[in-house]
């Protein structure tokens, strides 16, 4: 038997807030979104490319300059976006950082700034725009990973940190159903995006690792693929989204990924791996996140 498509919502006519959305996924996805229709607002921390971006798009789109771990600029960037726009209709909560470390290599500031950005930065976000999209019965799409239910040596805090993401979904997901908003998780595995060519130039012991692993999880997908996948969400507005698609199975599995057996098998190849990345992350000299990851580098005052 066919199985039943999604009702779209198209986006035609709507106002869209897009995190982290300078550069990778999130600019993509911004240009996706404005071929649809939408108006879209851009925020991040890089206001040279956000204006490129913006100006790219067309005058009718905006940007501003923000940090996602700053709850009040977050309220300042929605009242931006309300007051030019007249409303928010989806808030996409994709600015995320990734550490070049293990947790014994790394320094206190870089495990708790990936937290702070990819975790509480999405908290943050979803927060702010909350109540304008309530009024609209508008749509919350989330950035995780498949790092939420898949484990690396030298991804500790960024796993912990889309888990959390992962779980915070689902529960906002009750939490708002009945006021007629909905919410989504996205979950791609490696998209070619500056932050992952950064993490595998600085780490060469890092980017073999992943080659090694099977199907999905060693795969990379254009930023293009999955911009297209996360478009069409903000449409359909399912609960999930998996890029490839071939991911939610590893996400059904997760229990035997993250197992015993599984564990195993990873030990063995970490027992070498784990050492030759460490070795790669002294090269560094001190260096924690990629020259792209602006975000990381931005400690408290």
């Amino acid at each position: 038997m066919a199985l039943l498509s999604r009702t779209r919502t198209p986006l035609a006519g709507k106002t869209v807030l897009i995190t982290g959305a300078a550069r990778g996924i999130g600019a993509a996805l911004a240009r996706k979104a404005a071929a649809r229709g939408a108006r879209v607002a851009l925020a991040g921390l890089e206001p040279e490319l956000l204006a490129q971006v913006a100006d790219e798009l067309g005058p009718e789109h905006l940007w501003v300059e923000c940090d996602v771990t700053d709850a009040d600029a977050l309220q300042i960037a929605v009242q931006r976006v309300v007051d030019t726009f007249g409303g928010l209709d989806v808030v996409v909560a994709n600015a995320g950082i990734a550490p070049l470390t293990t947790v014994m290599t790394s320094s206190a500031h870089a495990l708790s700034r990936t937290i702070e950005v990819n975790l509480i930065g999405t908290m943050l976000t979803a927060h702010a725009a909350l109540p304008e999209i309530e009024k609209r019965k508008g749509h919350v799409l989330l950035i995780s990973s498949a790092a939420a239910f898949t484990v690396l040596p030298g991804m500790s805090a960024y796993c912990a940190s889309k888990a959390g993401v992962e779980r915070f979904g689902d529960v906002l997901r009750l939490e708002v159903a009945h006021r007629g908003v909905t919410v989504a998780s996205a979950h791609p595995t490696w998209i070619d995006t500056d932050m992952v060519r950064d993490t595998e130039a600085a780490l060469p012991t890092f980017a073999e690792t992943r080659r090694r692993l099977p199907g999905p999880l060693g795969a990379f997908t254009s930023v293009e693929d999955c911009a297209e996948a996360l478009v069409d969400n903000l449409e359909t507005r399912g609960r999930r989204v998996f890029v490839p698609r071939s991911v939610g199975t590893i996400a059904a599995l997760r229990q035997v990924v993250t197992g015993a057996v599984s564990e195993k098998l990873m030990a063995r190849i970490s027992a070498t791996a784990v050492p030759q990345l460490e070795r790669d992350i002294e090269a560094l000299q001190g260096r924690e996140f990629g020259s792209s990851s602006v975000g990381g580098r931005r400690r408290p005052a």
